[in-house]
């Protein structure tokens, strides 16, 4: 993650497209909008040379905007395209042998946690942050309030920062913002009419600016 604001920050999923060139100008578009901590890049399903072909195009792009590209896929597609991290969809122990191995070189992070017995485990292998949500979670124009009840329970009493998947609308940004949470991610708000995509960023920046909550207030 880049360096932290005293606000809830922007984290961008990036879309599934199958044209790697058309991916990296969308995600290039979107990162004119202004301030995002960090952009996500999932494998979605494409074979690992398929994906390094993908990674190799959009985490330049991502870094030479300010922002830490995350590889949520196959390490090694990571480290050959000179992402700045790892998100681990798969279990605890899964996400603890990928610190083990990575970390402190990577930023390693993730989730799959449903409730708080599985956020605990999470957090118990210390990731660099904790992820509430799918990706293709953002079905409705708000976060999923389970999302966002636990969000404001961890960012209660964890330290770990934690990254909450918010709606299609992307003033859902404001609600989990509201939790207390780090970092809000969008998928649909922002690329589904990528034409829009920097205005949107710009727009749920200004937002924050202006609504969400200052830390250690």
């Amino acid at each position: 993650m880049t360096a932290p604001e005293d606000r809830c920050r922007l984290v961008l999923i990036v879309p599934d497209i199958a044209d790697p060139a058309e991916k990296r100008q969308v995600v290039a578009d979107a990162l004119r909008g202004g301030d995002v901590a960090s952009v996500i890049v999932p494998q979605y399903g494409l074979d690992d040379a398929t994906f390094q072909k993908h990674a190799e195009l959009v985490v330049p792009v991502v870094q030479e905007a300010g922002a830490a590209a995350l590889i949520a896929g196959d390490s090694r597609v990571a480290g050959r395209a000179k992402a700045d991290g790892l998100h681990v969809t798969g279990t605890p122990e899964e996400l603890a042998e990928a610190i083990d191995k990575h970390a402190p070189k990577l930023i390693v992070g993730g989730g799959r946690a449903a409730d708080r017995h599985n956020a605990l485990e999470v957090g118990e292998v210390r990731p660099d942050y904790i992820f509430f949500g799918k990706f293709d979670g953002d079905i409705k124009p708000e976060a999923h309030p389970k999302n966002l009840d636990l969000a404001e329970w961890w960012a209660s009493m964890i330290e770990i920062p934690c990254i909450v998947m918010g709606g299609t609308d992307p003033a859902s940004a404001l609600a989990v913002a509201e939790t207390g949470a780090e970092f809000v991610a969008l998928r649909a708000a922002i690329f589904d009419e990528p034409a829009s995509a920097a205005r949107i960023v710009a727009e749920v920046n200004a937002l924050l600016d202006e609504k969400a909550p200052r830390f250690g207030d």
